[in-house]
């Protein structure tokens, strides 16, 4: 009775490892966000990042929010692309910042990180931010200055 009792015990163990064990790339309730392999420095010093995201039922106790990060020889802009849409269906996003925060920044190699982020408030404040899906790769910017 004992070992057919730890094998039960065991099999629901892995049962349950392969059920909530979800791969390293995957989002939490089909979260999911993009960004563009370039981003664009235009004539008046505004850097653009773009990409996509998809998100389902936004949470009534916070507000979902896009974020978007350049980082290029240990310089680090980052700048919002406001709130999202979470309605299940796939949208585009756009964030502006601008190299006088970043003065540094020019054409060439860098890291960009895109996330899709849940704030909880308390009261007008931000109480917490938990990254819901997260994009990063090496890009491409442009300077058309």
């Amino acid at each position: 009775m004992f070992g057919r009792r730890m094998a039960l015990a065991a099999f629901s163990a892995l049962a349950a490892v392969s059920v909530f064990t979800a791969p390293a790339n995957a989002t939490v309730f089909n979260q999911e966000i993009s960004v563009q392999p370039y981003a664009h420095i235009t004539e008046d010093g505004s850097v653009t990042l773009s990409g996509t995201y998809l998100c389902e039922g936004s949470s009534p106790r916070g507000a979902v929010q896009v974020k978007a990060i350049v980082v290029q020889e240990g310089l680090r802009l980052t700048v919002a692309a406001g709130d999202a849409r979470c309605d299940g269906e796939r949208h585009r996003w756009e964030a502006r910042g601008s190299v006088r925060f970043t003065p540094g920044l020019h054409a060439g190699r860098a890291e960009a990180v895109a996330q899709l982020q849940e704030v909880h408030f308390s009261g007008l404040l931000p109480r917490s931010i938990d990254t819901l899906a997260e994009d990063d790769k090496n890009i491409e910017v442009f300077d058309h200055r």
